[in-house]
C-alpha cells in the first residue's frame, strides 16, 4: 500500500473523540469503583498506569469489532477492561527483572516513581481488577452467563501461560539468543498478539456473533497482533526516545531477535504489511471488513509510536 493509502488509514483508525473519551471516562470509573481497600501506593500506582495517555488500540478493537458484529448497546466499560490487562503487562514488562526500562508513554515508568514492590503488587492487583471491570461491562450489557463467561476466558487465556505471561517468559529465554524466525513468532503471537485477537473477538462475543465470524475475528486478531509486534520492532531500530514515548534501541541493549535482525528493515515491513492484508482478508470473507477495522488495521504499521 502507498504511503498515502496508509496515511488514510492511520487517520480512519484513530479513535473518534467521543470513543476514547468513554474509554477513559470507564478507566476513571473502575479506579473508584475498584481500588478500595488497596494500600496507597499500590492504588496510585494502578490509577498511574491506567489514565496515561496511550493509544488504547486494544478497547478500540472491541468497541470496533462489536459494531461490525451489530452490538446494541455501550460495550465502553467492556473495551476499557481489556486495557486494564494491557496496562498491566506494560508495568511487569517494565521491571528491572523485565525489561528494565525507565520510561513508557512519554513519562517515567511506574517502577520508577512508585517502587519496584509497589509497581509489582500494582501489576498483579490489575489482573481482578480488569475482571470485576469485564463482569461489571459485560452486566451493563445484559450478557447472559455463557457469554459473560466467554469474555472472561478469553480474556484470562490471552493475559495468562498461553498468551501474555507464557510470551514473556519466552521472551526472556530467547534474550542473547539467535532464534529462527519460527520462534520469534511463537514468541510474539503470545505475548502480543494474543491480546489483541481476544479484544477482537470479546467485541464479537459480546455482540452475539455466531463462530464463523468469531474465527474470522480471531484470525483478523492475530494476524494484526504480529504486525503490530513487527511494527514496533522496526520503530525500535528506527524511531527515536521522544517520538516514542519509551526507550528506543532497548531490543539491542537486551540483545533479543528480532524481525528487522532477521529479515531486513525491508523485510520486516513487507512481513508486516502481508499479515495486514490477510487480517482484512479473513473479515472481508464474512461480510465484517468495515472501514474502522481495517483503518486499525494498516494504523498497525502505519503509526510512528
Amino acid at each position: 500500500m502507498s504511503e498515502a493509502g496508509l496515511a488514510t488509514g492511520a487517520a480512519r483508525a484513530r479513535a473518534s473523540g467521543v470513543e476514547r473519551a468513554a474509554i477513559d471516562a470507564a478507566l476513571e470509573e473502575f479506579c473508584g469503583l475498584f481500588l478500595d481497600g488497596l494500600p496507597a501506593a499500590v492504588a496510585d500506582a494502578i490509577r498511574y498506569s491506567l489514565l496515561g495517555e496511550g493509544k488504547r488500540l486494544r478497547p478500540v478493537l472491541v468497541l470496533a469489532a462489536f459494531e461490525a458484529a451489530g452490538g446494541e448497546g455501550d460495550a465502553s466499560r467492556l473495551a476499557a477492561a481489556v486495557e486494564v490487562v494491557h496496562a498491566y503487562s506494560l508495568v511487569h514488562d517494565d521491571l528491572p527483572c523485565m525489561d528494565d526500562d525507565d520510561m513508557r508513554r512519554g513519562r517515567a515508568t511506574v517502577h520508577r516513581v512508585f517502587g519496584v514492590a509497589a509497581a509489582t503488587a500494582a501489576g498483579l492487583a490489575m489482573v481482578p481488577l480488569a475482571v470485576r471491570a469485564a463482569l461489571h461491562g459485560a452486566e451493563l450489557l445484559g450478557l447472559d452467563d455463557v457469554q459473560v463467561k466467554r469474555i472472561v476466558a478469553e480474556l484470562m487465556r490471552a493475559s495468562g501461560a498461553s498468551g501474555m505471561i507464557g510470551g514473556q517468559l519466552l521472551d526472556l529465554e530467547g534474550e542473547g539468543r539467535s532464534l529462527t524466525l519460527d520462534e520469534l513468532e511463537r514468541i510474539h503471537r503470545s505475548k502480543t498478539g494474543a491480546l489483541i485477537a481476544a479484544a477482537v473477538r470479546i467485541g464479537g462475543i459480546a455482540a452475539r456473533a455466531d463462530e464463523a465470524r468469531l474465527t474470522a475475528f480471531g484470525e483478523y486478531g492475530a494476524a494484526i497482533g504480529l504486525a503490530f509486534q513487527i511494527a514496533d520492532d522496526v520503530l525500535d531500530v528506527t524511531a527515536t526516545t521522544d517520538v516514542l514515548g519509551k526507550t528506543a534501541g532497548r531490543d539491542l541493549v537486551l540483545k533479543k531477535s528480532t524481525y528487522p535482525a532477521l529479515l531486513g528493515v525491508e523485510g520486516a515491513n513487507k512481513r508486516a504489511a502481508a499479515l495486514v492484508d490477510d487480517a482484512c482478508t479473513a473479515l472481508a470473507r464474512r461480510g465484517l471488513l468495515t472501514a474502522q477495522l481495517e483503518g486499525l488495521a494498516r494504523y498497525v504499521v502505519a503509526r510512528r509510536n
